[in-house]
């Protein structure tokens, strides 16, 4: 079931491998084998990849039924577990995170050397359900919750100002006499409704930078002023607030497990290690300097 439901899902041998963690030709043979054991055609295969029959597609609602039941099983058997050992997945999307992450839990790798770290820090929301991941840190806007399934705490606001180079600020910077410049993210809707309600709001938007840590170089370079969070740029040495830095609180980082590991020894651990990890930061996410 696990990899004809890669397969239906990615369309392709390589990529249902990849999520999988195994060969592309072992997802091939173990459809095939489905096939026969079945009598029945559940894919076409072209040029374009593999395409779902009509046998497939009926097939596919009974197989995501047998991948929630088998996901539940396991998480029931893993949220008893009380040693402090085993595999910990924790996933976040944003690197300057994923950093403070990996700082908290050195420490309970340290004292637990049974414990076996996974990372995942792309822009993907693994699925908790599917035990995808065990713990992530996600943002969560001011006025919604997680969902119901999930347990959660509220790590730490996130809080932008806006920021340029400490080398090019009175180039930039209006209260020094500068010309301003924003630097545009790919999340243009968002840059735009910041930059609307700034100090600036008719201030043009220049470029676009797909990622945080790419504009954060182009600003280090002089191309424009940003607006990100205090927990990437107020360590930055290199970074100074604008005179009008604008300070706003948009979201909130949550730590989320699914309720059954609610008990696992080794996952109550780690969640500990984090929350006292951020904690020990808050003036760093509220965006109070010292």
């Amino acid at each position: 079931m696990r990899y004809f439901l890669a397969l239906a899902r990615t369309c392709s041998v390589r990529a249902a491998g990849t999520s999988l963690g195994v060969s592309h030709s072992t997802v091939a043979r173990r459809v095939e084998a489905l096939e026969e054991r079945l009598a029945v055609r559940l894919f076409d295969r072209n040029r374009d990849g593999y395409v779902l029959t009509v046998a497939g597609h009926e097939m596919v609602t009974g197989a995501e039924r047998v991948e929630r039941e088998m996901a539940a099983l396991e998480r029931g058997l893993v949220g008893k577990d009380a040693r402090l050992a085993g595999p910990i997945r924790v996933t976040c999307t944003d690197p300057f995170i994923a950093r403070l992450l990996l700082e908290a839990l050195v420490p309970l790798c340290a004292l637990q050397p049974g414990i076996e770290l996974f990372f995942d820090a792309d822009s993907r929301n693994l699925d908790l359900s599917k035990r995808e991941a065990d713990i992530a840190v996600r943002a969560v806007g001011l006025s919604m919750l997680p969902p119901e399934h999930l347990i959660g705490k509220r790590l730490a606001p996130i809080v932008v100002c806006s920021y340029a180079a400490r080398a090019h600020a009175d180039k930039l910077d209006p209260e020094r006499g500068g010309v301003l410049r924003w630097l545009g993210s790919h999340l243009r809707g968002v840059t735009e409704e910041l930059v609307a309600r700034s100090s600036y709001p008719e201030t043009p938007i220049w470029g676009t930078f797909d990622s945080m840590e790419v504009m954060l170089e182009a600003a280090r370079a002089g191309l424009g002023a940003v607006m990100l969070p205090t927990y990437a740029c107020d360590p930055d040495p290199s970074l100074v607030r604008l005179v009008k830095p604008d300070r706003r609180h948009l979201a909130d980082f949550w730590l989320l497990s699914h309720g059954d590991l609610r008990d696992n020894a080794r996952l109550r651990a780690a969640r500990e290690h984090i929350l006292r990890a951020i904690s020990e930061r808050a003036p760093l996410f509220a965006g109070v300097e010292s």
